[in-house]
């Protein structure tokens, strides 16, 4: 079963006080975001990250407040979260080519990653079955890819502890959601 790691929305203004959208406590979770791509790399399992790229004027902004703004700080993901051979997949039809890349970015301007018409292609390309899951929010855009992943029938196993909600009601209900739906909830010490 091929393995891929899904690294949701790691970026600079949702991670660490002062970003435009700051999750609290997101800080916490970073040195297990780092060790979960090192081991995917170490390991030539494939890292596909999602990133916010927003335009100034996003119809977003009309929900949550400005972030993640293409081009600005704040929208970049912390260096020790990126893989050396990346390649970023832009919101738009086309895919890149792909070949060498340990991590793929794939950029998206709403809560839910598969509104980037490049996902539905990327994934059978990297031959996803497996998906091991983290990132923010847990309750927002984490169940936004699960609930995807889960709809092309990929096992889900979620990583509690590279995980960061805003509502930890919410976000409970999303691990029984990922426990109903034969997924595992796992931490980072299980993979390696």
């Amino acid at each position: 079963m091929s393995t891929v790691f899904f690294d949701i929305d790691t970026q600079i203004d949702f991670l660490y006080p002062g970003g435009a959208l700051y999750i609290p406590g997101a800080e916490r979770i970073v040195a297990n975001i780092v060790a979960l791509n090192r081991y995917a790399a170490s390991k030539s399992i494939p890292v596909v990250s999602t990133m916010d790229a927003h335009t100034e004027n996003d119809p977003e902004f009309l929900v949550w407040p400005p972030h993640c703004v293409a081009g600005t700080a704040g929208q970049q993901k912390p260096a020790a979260t990126l893989l050396e051979k990346r390649v970023v997949i832009p919101n738009r039809i086309g895919l890149p080519d792909i070949s060498g890349a340990q991590q793929c970015i794939v950029e998206k301007q709403s809560v839910d990653c598969f509104t980037n018409p490049n996902l539905d292609l990327l994934l059978p390309q990297l031959g996803a079955e497996r998906c091991i899951v983290y990132g923010v929010v847990t309750e927002i855009c984490v169940k936004n890819a699960i609930s995807g992943l889960l709809n092309l029938g990929c096992k889900i196993e979620l990583v509690t502890d590279a995980i960061k909600e805003l509502d930890p009601e919410a976000a409970a209900k999303v691990l029984d959601a990922v426990s109903s739906a034969g997924g595992k909830l796992i931490s980072v010490r299980a993979l390696g």
